[in-house]
């Protein structure tokens, strides 16, 4: 079988991909993950090698004589499942505890190599990753799950909104490890996805935070499941108070109505350079416009229908969040993360620290909005902001 497995990596017109991963029973391979496919470069067609430590990406292109000893030594190496992808199918093979063969082939229609090195929107994280394996995204194939295609675009789109603030974690880690956190992580899903895509490039600690503490073990189970239980650790709490150290990236996906404000003031405090917040159920600002009386003129009908009330309130929300972040010193996008077919719960709150006060623009902004609107955000109080 690795034979065969070496004809197809070795075929330049033949491969697709091919993901080596796992390990033989009382073996550990060199790395803990390698993933192979062929790209065109200038120089030519290479074979592009990326080996995978606990913390690291290391990656390689390499011309046809070059690749040849390097498969010859990864098959070599006591990896406990190969996946690969050919033009005409699927090949898995996977090595048993009593180091036995057992072999799965399926045909794959319409399969194309893509051998461009720079592609346009290309997945960023390989649905034949073990990672998606372990979350229940993937069945042991490596394909989406049909009921769980919104969650893995979920986790796609949100480590894709992480490229463009890559920089500031790296330079306020000043070279040395990003510390992470995910604030109200449920079943961790951002929590994996996020270390996986960083560990690429930066060394990663990152803590999981719940409130309950069957969450916290299942994640647990994942995290030495996978090899990162020495880089990800997982603690039971309530997002203000829980015990984790100040953070350079923290995250929030759909933590309900005010929790997002916890997370966010939590981040303020520690003054975290990157903050990535996707909310979820504005349910104070809609009990302040319901129960507040009064609405300014000429507005309303903004407020008469339930739904249109529920849909104000979101946008009322997320902007007065937006405005106090960028009092607070930072620099805020608010964006569509992942499309609606997806989840309708799909703004995000990216904001990175600079440190610059405020506006008088922005003071008077947020000060007409709360008075005409006569609301107070959770967030203003977390952050003791205004009376």
């Amino acid at each position: 079988m690795l034979d065969e497995i070496r004809r197809d990596v070795l075929g330049p017109d033949r491969l697709v991909r091919a993901v080596a991963a796992g390990r033989r029973k009382g073996a550990r391979p060199s790395y803990r993950r390698a993933e192979l496919r062929w790209v065109q470069l200038k120089a030519g067609r290479r074979l592009q090698v990326v080996r995978y430590s606990d913390t690291q990406a290391f990656t390689e292109n390499l011309d046809r004589d070059e690749a040849r000893s390097v498969v010859d030594a990864l098959l070599a190496e006591p990896y406990g499942n190969w996946h690969v992808v050919t033009m005409s199918g699927t090949t898995q093979l996977r090595v048993t505890k009593s180091d036995e063969a057992v072999v799965h082939r399926s045909a794959e229609a319409d399969v194309r190599p893509d051998p461009s090195h720079d592609r346009t929107k290309s997945r960023l994280l390989d649905p034949g990753d073990e990672l998606f394996h372990a979350l229940g995204i993937t069945d042991a194939d490596g394909q989406v799950k049909p009921s769980r295609r919104d969650k893995y675009h979920q986790v796609e789109e949100f480590v894709r909104a992480l490229e463009p603030v890559m920089e500031p974690m790296r330079a306020a880690a000043a070279n040395g490890e990003v510390r992470a956190v995910d604030l109200g992580c449920g079943n961790a899903y951002l929590s994996f996805a996020a270390y996986r895509w960083l560990a690429r490039d930066l060394p990663v600690r990152l803590t999981g935070v719940d409130v309950k503490p069957a969450a916290r073990q299942r994640n647990a189970r994942i995290a030495e499941q996978l090899g990162w239980s020495g880089q990800i650790d997982f603690v039971a709490g309530e997002i203000g108070d829980a015990d984790v150290p100040a953070a350079h990236l923290a995250m929030a996906l759909h933590a309900c109505d005010t929790a997002t404000d916890d997370a966010l003031a939590r981040a303020v405090e520690w003054r975290t350079p990157v903050i990535m917040a996707a909310p979820c159920c504005h349910h104070d600002i809609q009990r302040q416009l319901r129960e507040g009386g009064s609405v300014p003129e000429p507005y309303g009908p903004l407020t008469r229908h339930g739904i249109l009330r529920e849909r104000f309130a979101d946008v009322l929300t997320d902007s007065l969040r937006a405005l106090l972040l960028r009092i607070a010193g930072y620099r805020v996008s608010v964006i569509e993360f992942v499309a609606s077919a997806h989840t309708p719960r799909n703004t995000m709150i990216r904001a990175v620290y600079t440190g610059s006060p405020p506006t008088a623009e922005h003071i008077d902004e947020y000060t007409a909005l709360t008075e005409a609107w006569h609301v107070r955000p959770a967030l203003a109080k977390k952050l003791s902001y205004g009376t």
